[in-house]
């Protein structure tokens, strides 16, 4: 897809059946973000989480693999920025995410005519429909060739 092909308003939704386990929490935890909390259910429940929680760069990794897989932009997915990146619960063990992109914006590069700027929020949603993970920021995107 071309910056042309998107309209403010749309949402495009990749269907889930993203599913999350205890070993691949602990498994992306012990090689990047290796708190206790994401290691070791004892040590979880003693934490602010009070269970096993995945780190929330898992939930944003498995967001991206969803996103790619959601939005078709020619020459992938190259994020310009975010305004908004937060996790308002965590990712638990059984899981299953899905994810939601709307369109918010569309502008067109005044110095770099054959590209622009997809202004998107994505929203990681659990199988209880609860939001894990909202980001709002920019994508960059090619324009449609003459």
């Amino acid at each position: 897809m071309f910056l042309e092909d998107f309209e403010v308003g749309q949402v495009f939704r990749h269907p889930g059946g993203e599913a999350v386990t205890a070993d691949a929490i602990k498994q992306f935890a012990g090689q990047f973000d290796p708190q206790p909390f994401h290691l070791d259910e004892a040590a979880a429940q003693q934490s602010f989480f009070r269970s096993l929680a995945a780190s929330g760069w898992h939930t944003a990794g498995l967001t991206m693999r969803m996103l790619v897989d959601t939005l078709h932009i020619h020459g992938g997915l190259i994020g310009a920025g975010f305004e908004e990146f937060r996790w308002p619960r965590p990712t638990r063990p059984g899981d299953v995410l899905r994810l939601e992109v709307e369109v918010l914006g569309i502008k067109f590069s005044q110095s770099k005519p054959l590209q622009g700027f997809l202004y998107h929020r994505v929203t990681t949603y659990n199988q209880h429909d609860e939001a894990v993970l909202v980001m709002t920021g920019n994508l960059l995107a090619p324009r449609r060739p003459q």
